[in-house]
Parts: C-alpha cells; structure tokens; sequence
C-alpha cells in the first residue's frame, strides 16, 4: 500500500511516500480502504517535527482523519462494504493515521458515516468539524439561545473556527469571528459572521477579572491569554467552549466570572469523545453539509501535497479545510 511515512533520524524526522507492507498496520478488529484524509494543525506539526505529536514508533504513518470503506473486519458490528469515518483516539498520533491506502482501527473507535453523506463530505468534515459541533453542542446544552447575545470564536480563519462560524450562524447565532488574517474577513462574513474582532484585540491581557459583558458564550481555540481575555468578558451564564491551545496553554484568570457571573468553562474532547455524543455531532453535521453550511471551505490535495503543504498550515497559510485524496 502507498502511504506517507515519517522516519526519524536521530532527532530530525523526514517524510517520504513510499510502498509499504500491510502487515506492518497496527492491530483492531476492522480493516478499512482509505479513500479521503484531511491536514489538520497537528497533521502539520507531525509532519514537519515541529510539534510532540507522534508517541508512537518511527517509522511512522501520520494522519488524524480518515474515511473509507471496510474491506475486513471480525467485529460484528462491521460488515464488509461499510462507509466508516475514524478521529480521534490518538489515530496519526500514537497508531499508524489515514496517510495510507489502508488503515486498521479498533471496531469500538469507529463512526458509521451518516446518511446523505459522502467520505469526502466526511473529511470536508473531519476532526475540526467534529470538534466545532461538539462545542456547539456544549453552548447548546448550557442554554445559551441565539436570543443572548453574541458568540466569540477565536482563530476563525482556521479548520475549528470557520467551521464553528458556519455551524453557529446556520444554528441562528450572532457571530463575531476573531482572526489576525485580513484576507479572511470576506470569507468569513461568507461563512456567516456578522462582525470581525482583531485577533491582537482579545490576546491583549486584561488587568480587570470581570470586564465589560460582550460575550453571551465562545468556541476557543487559542486559550491562553486570549481565553483569559474571553473569560473576564463572557455574560452572566455564558458558555466557552475550550477547545484549542494554538497561543499557549497556560492560562491566567481568577473565579470571579465562575462565581459572580456562573459562567462555565466548557472543556472539549473531541479525540476520546463518547460514541455517543460523537454519533450525535456526526448526525448534525451532516444535516450542516446537506444545507451546504460548508461551501467553498475546502481545498483538495494529494497524498505527496500533504508534505509542502503542513508547513503552509503551520505557518498560518492555509483557511477552511484541506482534504487529501489519498489515493491521489
């Protein structure tokens, strides 16, 4: 099978596309025909070895994302000609990823892919997709209407947060999309935004624990000083969805908008995400990518582009979602 494969020289990591036994795929009880990956960020950190991203052995296949079909499988949960999408469960990061024409994942890791979806809907879709549903999700189930106020979403121009954008102006929300690129702005009013914050706007430390309320709730990406910021900002009951560190992870805040105004700070998990609040996000998204809330978000490369283009996505270059066809 073709695949992308990291090797590590002593502490400098290169990538090749190469031809590479099956046998050599971890264990799990499903065996799945790649048809569609995506580069996410931390694809692009693996690739690159700018990030502490792979744990598992050199050499090593990359790739967070993947969706195919099942060519083998002792599950009887899966049979033989199945549609499957895999995140998560440190797939590209401790077991060989969805840079290759095949995969081998646990049945339990497994998502069936929704109806009226394709695979290559599906990587449209991907990590960053499921990850802005669930803290779509998570602002929905802290009660946060459209009715309350504005939501804040942080490092918009990227995957999650043009993403989010559109999620939360289909789901009726007034959206302020915060980025530092100003060839997003246009695109992202596209999207859905209805205002554009600078992103040196937010990442500016607040001396005030409780500022002036601006945000009825946020999906974060970025966290640190800019999450602090969103915190000291956020409306009594407010929703954040933490789901991101791209500016740090340190984070320097008091509880006064916990215990004075009951906002919530909202920790999203997309990568050990329960099946079911997975198949629950998976069903919305689909709904999202019938209504055609993902429209021109998406660039599709191939498995050899993958390698100039992580370190296009590492130094911010890229916007939406990149899909690699990887039989391409």
């Amino acid at each position: 099978m073709r695949a992308l494969v990291l090797h590590k020289d002593g502490d400098d990591v290169r990538s090749v596309i190469e031809e590479v036994e099956e046998s050599r795929l971890p264990e799990g009880d499903v065996l799945i025909d790649v048809a569609y990956s995506s580069l996410n960020y931390k694809d692009g950190l693996a690739v690159t070895n700018t990030g502490k991203i792979v744990r598992g052995e050199y050499p090593f296949v990359p790739g967070i994302d993947l969706a195919g079909t099942v060519v083998e499988s002792d599950s009887p949960k899966w049979q033989v000609g199945d549609k499957v999408i895999l995140t998560g469960w440190s797939t590209g990061e401790a077991r060989w990823g969805g840079y290759a024409e095949r995969a081998r994942a646990k049945a339990e890791h497994l998502v069936r892919l929704p109806d009226g979806m394709s695979l290559k809907e599906a990587m449209l879709v991907g990590t960053a997709g499921l990850t802005a549903m669930l803290s779509v999700l998570a602002i929905e189930e802290m009660h946060v209407t459209p009715d309350r106020g504005p939501i804040v979403v942080t490092g918009a121009s990227g995957g999650v947060g043009s993403t989010a954008v559109a999620l939360l102006a289909r789901a009726g929300y007034e959206v302020a999309a915060s980025t530092g690129t100003a060839s997003a702005h246009d695109y992202l009013k596209e999207l859905g935004a209805s205002q554009i914050v600078d992103r040196a706007e937010l990442a500016e430390p607040t001396s005030n624990p409780l500022g002036k309320a601006r945000w009825a709730g946020a999906v974060d990406s970025v966290g640190g000083s800019t999450l602090a910021h969103i915190i000291a900002e956020t409306m009594r009951h407010g929703c954040i969805a933490a789901c991101g560190l791209a500016g740090g992870h340190a984070l320097d805040t008091t509880v006064f908008p916990f215990i004075l105004r009951g906002v919530v700070l909202y920790g999203i998990d997309s990568n050990t995400a329960p099946s079911e609040k997975r198949e629950a996000a998976w069903a919305r998204l689909a709904e999202a990518v019938g209504d055609g809330a993902f429209a021109g978000v998406d660039e599709t490369i191939s498995l050899a582009d993958v390698i100039p283009y992580s370190k296009k996505i590492v130094r911010g270059e890229t916007r939406g979602r990149v899909i690699v066809d990887v039989r391409a």
